[in-house]
């Protein structure tokens, strides 16, 4: 039986404190979870639902923390890609308890933070594998390292390898990988439908097997089996990464023994995905390529599966990360591009930065984040049927955007075309 893949959001103004219950929740605890946080005395919320696709035999949740109005940054994370890596799943449940008991008792980082900022968890994004996985910990099978099958379990093919990484790369590209007639995973599906359909600025991929933060390209552009590909924002992806990375207290942990092979500790417990192993296809890459949205990986832990008694331990490791990795969707510029006349708001306006080869676009109703290191940047605006402008923007080290906003001049073929539009006639006289 399918059921739809169901997208909660609810606007925070109360809940209870967080329970750090060293056990791992199934699927059907994800939705109790929700309901509880929402029906407990003194917890006042507005609840809508959306379905973000289809996927098999569980029910795929996302939640939106949602006080500020539109014009706010979207952020998200994403854990449970692969059913066997199940610490993300359940740091994004803390996660949601936290800021929600936080929010209650006047945390003022909390506060800010969540009438700053719409904030979006995934939990499980592979619900299905997290059962099969859980069952065969159960049964007392590769508890440590868990080299359970890292695919969609039903389908067999991986959910971060089929995503498209478009026109650099020569393939996979958008058109083709949303075509039906592409054998992708549902839970891949539903979260392509997701990305393109809210314009995030931010998000962060839970993963676990390893301690170390990656971010694009995660695929080389000769099919090397690995080699340092960076993108045009290099050096922001190394400050996000690094950001998580500095704060974990296990990764900063000079003394910590490597986890396999490979000791991290010599990159800063960061690299480029592709330097590590080349992954064609990737979400990170997706999202850099075909969205607006700036996104690494985070591998957690060295075991994929930890002991249930772990957990606690693994929220305070990674909690001050997951915070202040969220914080950093502030940074660079934001504004608003309008008509000049009618002061509408121009949707998908190219938003240019002089010397970073990467352009993004305006949302829906013309606003658009544009994540930058400090600095100062000429930043140019061009849309069909409008004179492109350009202006100077600096980037402070404040923990807050530049305000940048365009007002774009329509041109004379652009004003002839809504005066036939709006049906006039013209005479002509000899």
């Amino acid at each position: 039986m399918q059921l739809s893949c169901t997208y909660f959001l609810f606007l925070l103004k109360n809940s209870e404190p967080i329970l750090n219950v060293p056990v791992f929740r199934g699927n059907k605890s994800l939705c109790s979870k929700f309901h509880d946080l929402i029906m407990e005395k003194g917890f006042q919320t507005s609840l809508l639902a959306h379905s973000i696709g289809e996927v098999e035999r569980h029910l795929c949740k996302a939640w939106s923390i949602l006080a500020p109005p539109a014009g706010e940054p979207e952020f998200r994370y994403v854990a449970g890609m692969h059913g066997n890596e199940v610490l993300g799943r359940e740091l994004l449940l803390n996660l949601m308890e936290y800021i929600c008991h936080e929010y209650k008792c006047g945390n003022q980082r909390i506060v800010h933070l969540v009438k700053e900022t719409r904030i979006h968890l995934l939990p499980s994004m592979n619900p299905d594998g997290y059962e099969m996985a859980y069952k065969k910990v159960e049964w007392g099978k590769l508890w440590i390292f868990c080299c359970f099958q890292n695919y969609s379990p039903l389908t067999h093919y991986s959910t971060n390898q089929r995503f498209g990484v478009g026109k650099i790369f020569k393939m996979f590209l958008k058109e083709v990988l949303c075509s039906p007639r592409l054998h992708v995973a549902p839970e891949t599906r539903a979260v392509i439908s997701w990305m393109q359909t809210i314009p995030f600025v931010l998000s962060a991929n839970l993963h676990g097997g390893e301690l170390v933060v990656t971010y694009p390209f995660d695929m080389t552009k000769d099919w090397a089996p690995r080699e340092h590909t960076p993108t045009p924002d290099e050096s922001f992806f190394r400050w996000l990464a690094t950001v998580y990375a500095s704060t974990n207290h296990v990764m900063s942990n000079p003394d910590r023994r490597p986890c396999h092979n490979e000791d991290f500790l010599h990159y800063n417990n960061i690299i480029n995905g592709a330097n590590w192993h080349t992954v064609p296809g990737s979400m990170n890459d997706f999202s850099y390529l075909h969205t607006n949205c700036f996104e690494v990986t985070v591998e957690l832990s060295c075991d994929k599966f930890p002991h249930a008694s772990e957990l606690p331990i693994e929220w305070e490791n990674n909690k001050e990360s997951l915070l202040v990795y969220m914080e950093q969707v502030h940074r660079g510029i934001k504004g608003v591009v309008k008509d000049k006349d009618t002061e509408a708001g121009i949707a998908y306006a190219i938003i240019k930065v002089d010397d970073i080869d990467h352009h993004i676009r305006s949302a829906f109703d013309g606003d658009f984040w544009r994540m930058l290191n400090p600095g100062a940047y000429d930043i140019t605006v061009t849309a069909e049927g409008y004179f492109p402008a350009t202006r100077s923007c600096r980037v402070e080290y404040e923990h807050y955007p530049t305000i940048c906003d365009f007002h774009l001049t329509k041109t004379p073929k652009q004003r002839l075309r809504e005066i036939l539009a709006k049906g006039a006639s013209f005479e002509f006289y000899c």
